[in-house]
This record gives C-alpha cells, structure tokens and sequence, in this order.
C-alpha cells in the first residue's frame, strides 16, 4: 500500500488528503447532532451542551448574539443527563463552551469536576439562584408539569386516576436518572409521599408505561397525535410547543387531598472545564444573563427570569400564571444529587428494570 501511494503524482495526493479532511470535518458535524446558528470555526464559535426545549429561543439571541460580537454558537442539545456524560466523556479533549441542563445533573457536573466559575458578574440573581462558588447560575426558571391529549380532562386528572386501565399503554414519562423531567416525577413524588411509597406508587404506574424516554422532549408529538393520553414535560417546553399549534393541555396530578404540585426544573448554565473558547463563551453567557436578553424570556422562550430586577414582570408571564395555586416544592438539590445513585437502583428494581 505504502509504495503504490508513494507513486502517485505529489498534486494527487495532497488533494487526496484535503477531500479526506473534509469528509472527516462533514461527518464530525454531523454527528454532534448541533442544532444552533454555529457555521464559523475556531475561536469564533462557541459550543453549548444544551438539555432540549430551549431551541427557538436559543436560535433566536444566538443569531443576535453573532450579530453584535461576530461569535457564532453551535447548539448540541439533548436529554439532561445525557448532556453531562458526553462532557464527562470527552474530559480528555473537551469540545463543550457552555453547559446548560437541569438539576440535579449540574450539580453532579460540579461535583465531577466537569465546570469551572464562570467569571460573570451574577450580582442581579438571588443566591438561591447560583452556586456559591460561583461554577453555575439560573439561566431560566421552569417548573415540571404533565400534559394530556384533547381527549382527556386534564382538571380532574389525580394522580391515583393515572393508575386506571384506561391508561394502559397511553403513559409516558421520561427516565429518572437520564433525563431531567424524569427525575425531578421521581423527586416530586417523594417529596410528596416519602421515598418507599414513592416507588410503591410507580411500580403501579408501571402497568400502564409505555416504557423509557432519555429525552421528554420526544414525548410531545407522542401525546399530540394521540400515540399516548399523558406524559410528563415542563411548563417552558409545552407551553412553548402549545404556541406553535400542539393540542395538549398541561396540566398538575392532584393528591388525594385535592392539592396539585409541581417542583421547580430551572435551566442552569455553567462554564465547562478546559472550554477550548472560554473567553468567548463568557462573553455569550454575560449577554444571556444581561436584562435585556433575560427580559425575552417570558414572551419568546415560555420560562421566567430569576433576575431580581425582573420579579414584577415575571409575575405577570404566562408560565408564571400557569402554575397558579399549584404548591411548588424545592428540593435540596445537593442531598437529591447524593442520593441519586441509590434511588435510581432502587426505582429500577421497583419497576422491574
């Protein structure tokens, strides 16, 4: 092999090399599955590790984002744990800028040594909103809800409804332990009833599960066409999805003492370790967490701002009005994440997995 390539005239091989390069760059591209305006390379584009749902809006400030600075972002979005393996697995050549994903997967990024402070000034978020230590920050509140297809009655759906034999083979939700959604059906409800009971009450919904989903994303059309009567979402994605013409109704399971509740979901942003463009993804982070830019949330992404300067507009918002009178639980995100290994064997053994 060696020695008939050597033959070859010296032009011939040098455009062999060049048409191989670009092969390999195509397919690179296409396997990272981005979804955003990235097309620049180098240190002119950034890369987010986004969880789903945020698409529209993150396409939108992106293209305005380029337009101001000339950086350009490349957007790889997946379900929210998924989002923290990859990072993990690519610690020996990190391609990720930016991490966005849901709790308590930032946390276990941190706790992985996957972020490093973010370098922004975060003085307008309440410390409830950012880590202390400066590694991560609320880029956009949303709260967990479930959404049910045109032939239900969501308002009187409980949460003992959903283990009927109507639903058999018409639930879904996504995976505790994989995605973010998933978990946070696992946290509310042992929030709500304790640990065993918790699992007691899944391993009954189980009868009616379709099966897994690493991404609550993919459980939307599902319930639009009809393929399923109830999954789980958040209030930012559906409402989002609503808007755009999909006919399901979010809706909250109510306990057997008539009381609805959800539990907060926030979008959270972080600086990966060795980003390979760390001055420019601070530069896209400082521009996200700006007034201006976290202002659109509400009207153009569906979620609500955690600045404090934009409490009184976010009141207003329609996903702030879409949890009205529902009771919000905030988990202790550290102890979930501590343990979150623990009880997701334990949801498994339960539901037979």
């Amino acid at each position: 092999m060696r020695t008939s390539f050597t033959r070859r005239p010296r032009v011939l091989v040098k455009s062999a090399l060049l048409l191989a390069v670009a092969a390999t760059a195509a397919s690179f591209t296409a396997a990272c599955g981005g979804t955003g305006s990235g097309g620049a390379s180098g240190a002119q584009t950034v890369t987010v590790y986004s969880a789903d749902g945020l698409d529209s809006w993150y396409k939108s400030q992106f293209d305005k984002f380029k337009a101001e600075t000339g950086i350009a972002v490349n957007v790889v979005a997946a379900g929210s744990g998924e989002v923290v393996n990859r990072v993990d697995k690519e610690q020996s050549n990190p391609q990720a800028d930016v991490v966005v994903t849901l709790p308590p997967f930032i946390q276990k990024a941190d706790a992985a040594g996957l972020l490093q402070p973010i370098g922004v000034d975060t003085a307008a978020f309440p410390d409830a909103a950012k880590d202390a230590k400066g590694h991560y920050v609320t880029l956009a509140d949303n709260y967990l809800n479930f959404i049910a297809g045109s032939s239900v009655d969501a308002g009187k759906v409980s949460w003992d409804d959903l283990l009927k034999p109507e639903y058999k083979g018409k639930i879904q939700y996504s995976t505790p332990g994989q995605a973010g959604d998933g978990t946070a059906v696992l946290v509310l409800l042992q929030q709500l009833r304790g640990k065993q009971a918790a699992l007691d009450y899944l391993k009954q919904l189980q009868a009616n599960n379709v099966g897994p989903s690493s991404s609550t994303g993919k459980l939307q059309p599902k319930v639009d066409k009809g393929e399923l009567l109830v999954a789980n979402g958040d209030v930012q994605m559906n409402s989002e999805s609503i808007s755009k013409g999909s006919k399901f109704t979010i809706f909250f399971p109510a306990g057997a003492d008539g009381k609805r509740s959800t539990i907060a979901v926030p979008y959270v942003m972080g600086l990966a370790k060795g980003a390979p463009h760390a001055d420019a993804a601070k530069k896209l982070m400082a521009y996200l967490l700006g007034k201006q830019v976290q202002a659109t949330l509400g009207p153009d992404a569906f979620a609500v701002s955690a600045r404090t300067d934009l409490r009184d507009s976010a009141a207003a918002s329609g996903p702030t009005a879409a949890i009205k009178g529902v009771d919000i639980v905030h988990p202790d995100w550290t102890k979930v994440l501590a343990d979150l290994t623990a009880d997701v064997d334990a949801y498994n053994k339960a539901i037979g997995g």
